[in-house]
């Protein structure tokens, strides 16, 4: 008998009530596999039925480190908070089962009766009306529903199919089926699953809010607002939709209005370290930083081993952690149930708290570790990147690039900023954004789409389509890529001339730039690499970026930035200018001419007072840019010079 057979003999010992046993057995198996997330559950749920909570709790601990996000573990935490007659965590703990699977009929069910308990007509009304909800659906969709919230996709999929063919307007199928694509990074076919649901039924609001989230992920900021707004209206007491329309604020530049939207759901909620956190991101984003630093403080209170709000702290670069926040921080990273993403996030912040005193054997000890840990997440593989780079040369010489580039929309609007993260790329768009004829936006993504559009669907053993496609691009298919960019980011605008896109990564796309808009203006953002690649080490980005966790692995990608750079250079001259970040800061008026009189405007005052300009920045520069130019962060990296042989190996510079 194998392993699964096993856990479902024990499954089975539950049913007949034979505790004991299933206890006995459950043990056996945990020895041949402690870390087993079903086992560990199954061993939690004995320890309830045997009435032995503590041990329960303990278990639950344990599940909740190796998945932090199992919703059958937060349901079993409620049942335990309910036997310990504790409402508001009973509560916190059903309603965090429901967050992570809405299908959890019985966590509806107890949130029914302890909202009830808790003065709470509308929750208690909300969890009835999915009780109801879920009801009235078939117990196969209810099936399915858990294991996509399980994340068992190859599983779900066939089973929600063929569902589908015996009733094809079910629109509930149809957001399931939705939601193993997004799980499948289908997005695409996502996004009409569920336009077709909310055809068949307008009135569906689970669909809707799944739909805005799929628009978020491709990008539809616009479209996804609209929608959150359109829940919000209809249902004004469901906190998730306010959640929902906060967020979607966010992503339109309304930061004030999602503040205030997040502080009437903190009324209700007023611990929830997520919504804190989300709240001091956007004041952040808009420059309310002592507003900023009480939301990430408020996080941790709520939560000492939230690591997000240790990192949120630190990751302001203008900040310190107190000898109290350290101590916290360091005891929540040693302590065994702490997850693995809030070790992760705890780490780079002890790194640079250590930094910050001036230990810095400590703090490259805590970069390190946290690097390793996040890499460990990843599956990054740095001959891919440069195979990439490798193809881009091959495709993008001179003949097709000639060929190509006067084919694309004219507008000259765009100015591409590109590089690596860390490399200045923020300060360089902060000087620019303060020219009145350029508006400042954030790092797009548009270019990015663009290139999975043309690579197509395919399988992962297939030969990518990009970039040999561009060979086949028609002057039409060209100009209207050009334009479907322009009108894709205008949300964005301000309503000024020109406009800086910086997102780093399009520095692999330039030849693609080039065919579809060949009058904008591209800025190569470079930095010393040593400097460069350190500091993208010691930062945990939200999101990409894999190669920065790993000396080697971003020491790599320099390399391969450095060469497709200078291939662009070459086969693009004069269209590419190259800011060198140690030149802005030894003299700032003569590179901010240059760049300026690249653009073909004249120079104004506030470019040179960049740090007076009131903007949204949403990097993680965004408080450095906020100063004036200063010299003490060019050489930071020597501090930790005698831990970097790895890089300088890759570089190929010398040790000394």
């Amino acid at each position: 008998m194998d392993f699964e057979e096993s856990l479902y003999a024990v499954q089975r010992l539950i049913r007949q009530k034979e505790f004991i046993q299933a206890d006995a057995a459950i043990e056996q198996l945990l020895q041949l596999q402690p870390k087993h997330v079903e086992a560990l559950f199954t061993k939690a749920v004995i320890m309830r039925l045997l009435n032995r909570p503590e041990d329960a709790q303990q278990v639950l601990d344990a599940l909740h480190t190796v998945d932090p996000t199992h919703s059958r573990a937060f349901q079993e935490k409620g049942h335990h908070k309910m036997a310990k007659r504790e409402l508001q965590p009973a509560i916190e703990a059903f309603e965090n089962a429901v967050a992570r699977d809405p299908a959890l009929i019985i966590s509806w069910k107890a949130l029914i009766g302890l909202h009830a308990m808790n003065n709470d007509a509308e929750g208690a009304g909300r969890a009835k009306a999915h009780v109801d909800r879920l009801q009235a659906l078939p117990q196969e969709l209810l099936n399915i529903s858990s294991l996509v919230n399980e994340e068992r996709l190859n599983k779900a999929e066939p089973l929600c199919r063929n569902f589908l063919k015996r009733d094809p307007q079910n629109v509930e199928a149809m957001r399931l089926l939705a939601a193993i694509g997004v799980g499948l990074g289908i997005t695409d076919d996502a996004e009409q699953l569920l336009e077709a649901a909310l055809e068949f039924d307008p009135g569906f609001h689970l669909g809707r809010f799944d739909y805005v989230l799929v628009l978020q992920k491709r990008q539809k900021f616009e479209a996804a607002f609209k929608h959150a707004g359109y829940l919000k209206e209809a249902q004004p007491y469901d906190f998730n939709y306010q959640r929902l329309y906060a967020n979607a604020c966010l992503n339109v530049g309304r930061h004030d209005e999602a503040i205030r939207i997040y502080n009437k759901v903190l009324t209700v909620d007023p611990e929830n370290p997520q919504i804190l956190l989300m709240c001091g991101h956007a004041a952040k984003t808009i420059g309310r930083i002592p507003e900023a630093i009480d939301y990430y403080r408020r996080c941790y209170t709520a939560r000492p081993d939230y690591g997000d709000a240790f990192w949120s702290l630190a990751n302001l670069k203008t900040y310190a952690l107190t000898d109290e926040e350290l101590d916290i921080a360091q005891r929540s990273e040693a302590a065994n149930k702490t997850t693995l993403v809030d070790r992760i996030h705890l780490c780079f912040a002890l790194g640079k708290a250590f930094e910050d005193r001036q230990d810095f054997s400590l703090s490259f000890e805590y970069y390190a570790r946290g690097n390793r840990l996040k890499l460990s997440e990843l599956a990054y593989h740095a001959d891919l990147v440069t195979a990439e780079v490798d193809a881009q040369i091959d495709v993008c010489g001179a003949a097709l690039i000639e060929a190509k580039s006067t084919l694309g929309h004219p507008a000259p609007d765009p100015i591409f900023i590109v590089g690596l993260p860390r490399s200045g790329s923020t300060l360089l768009e902060q000087i620019l954004a303060s020219h009145s004829e350029i508006d400042g936006t954030f790092e797009l993504p548009n270019i990015l789409n663009t290139v999975a559009r043309l690579n197509g669907r395919r399988m992962a053993n297939e030969v990518a389509r990009y970039p040999r496609v561009l060979e086949d691009l028609n002057e039409d298919e060209l100009f209207q890529l050009g334009k479907l960019y322009l009108e894709e980011t205008k949300i964005h605008r301000a309503g000024a001339p020109f406009f800086v896109d910086k997102m780093p990564n399009n520095f692999r796309h330039i030849g693609l730039i080039s065919m579809i808009l060949p009058n904008a203006k591209i800025i190569d953002a470079r930095r010393e690499p040593l400097a460069c690649c350190f500091s993208g080490f010691k930062q945990l980005f939200a999101h990409g970026q894999a190669y920065t966790y790993g000396l080697q692995e971003i020491g790599q990608y320099y390399i391969d930035y450095v060469r497709m750079m200078n291939h662009w250079e070459q086969e693009l001259p004069g269209r590419i200018l190259r800011v060198q970040y140690e030149d802005v800061v030894a003299d700032l008026e003569t590179e901010v001419t240059r760049m300026l009189d690249f653009c073909g405007l004249e120079m104004q005052a506030a470019c040179l007072e960049f740090h007076k300009t009131v903007r949204l920045v949403r990097t993680p520069s965004s408080e450095q840019v906020r100063q004036a130019i200063y010299q003490q962060g060019l050489q930071q990296w020597k501090n930790f010079d005698a831990y970097l042989q790895p890089l300088k190996e890759v570089l190929g510079l010398s040790s000394s």
